[in-house]
């Protein structure tokens, strides 16, 4: 395990994999798991995506191997964000495909947001853009509260930290921003994964240069339910000369 050490406390553990001549010529990705997941989540993946390029996987806050401790003001989109980042600079890598799944979409879609001249492109795998409307993003903060409340009681006082301050939403930044993303863009979702199919489809009208794809028998992990073809996609739009 590699571990990095934050300025405020936290120890993120992240992987890093690729070829032996470190990929030369090809853009590096970055990928973000899930809420209540762990970077082990991509293990079906990683083989295929590193064979030609740097690959970094990580744990956010709270998760698998990451620490943030005990102090909740640790816990934000902000830090995660700024974890990315931190990532991307410690291993010597200026610019990349950000992606991930779920919350790490989300994840992804804010660091394009913070840090544009970093991104080359978006990988966004069963996730969506968040909510315009105040009534919609307070449904979804109270489901995560919820959530919370029920990792505490079963004694994940780490993930009900995350989901209290990394989960929850707190403006309309991610989903008004969508058309002003010029990058390429890969929208990903499970065929099976009904709360995300409207969110991608969405996603991918206005993203302007979104490829839009479904994947048969997949749920909400796709990278996990077909791996093979979740990886034959990621490949197919890494390959654009953009990206190479």
């Amino acid at each position: 395990m590699t571990y990095l050490d934050r300025d405020d406390g936290a120890r993120i553990n992240y992987q890093t994999f690729g070829p032996a001549n470190g990929g030369k010529g090809s853009t590096p990705l970055l990928l973000t798991h899930g809420f209540s997941a762990s970077s082990a989540m991509w293990e079906p993946n990683v083989k295929a995506l590193s064979a030609a390029r740097p690959l970094i996987t990580w744990d956010i806050r709270g998760h698998g191997q990451s620490d943030a401790g005990d102090d909740q003001a640790r816990y934000s989109a902000d830090a995660s964000v700024a974890d990315m980042a931190a990532l991307l600079d410690a291993s010597g890598i200026d610019r990349a495909v950000i992606g991930g799944q779920s919350l790490g979409g989300f994840l992804s879609l804010q660091f394009w947001l913070e840090h544009p001249d970093r991104v080359a492109g978006l990988v966004l795998c069963d996730t969506g853009p968040g909510y315009r409307r105040d009534e919609a993003r307070q449904q979804w903060n109270n489901q995560a509260i919820a959530w919370a409340d029920r990792l505490e009681r079963d004694s994940n006082p780490g993930m009900a930290r995350a989901a209290r301050g990394i989960l929850t939403q707190r403006d309309a930044r991610v989903i008004d921003a969508l058309p002003t993303i010029t990058i390429p863009a890969l929208v990903l979702v499970g065929a099976q994964d009904k709360d995300y199919l409207g969110a991608g489809e969405y996603m991918a009208t206005k993203l302007p240069r979104a490829v839009h794809a479904v994947i048969p028998d997949a749920g909400h992990a796709s990278n996990v339910d077909q791996p093979d073809l979740f990886n034959q996609q990621v490949l197919a739009f890494l390959d654009q000369p953009d990206l190479r």
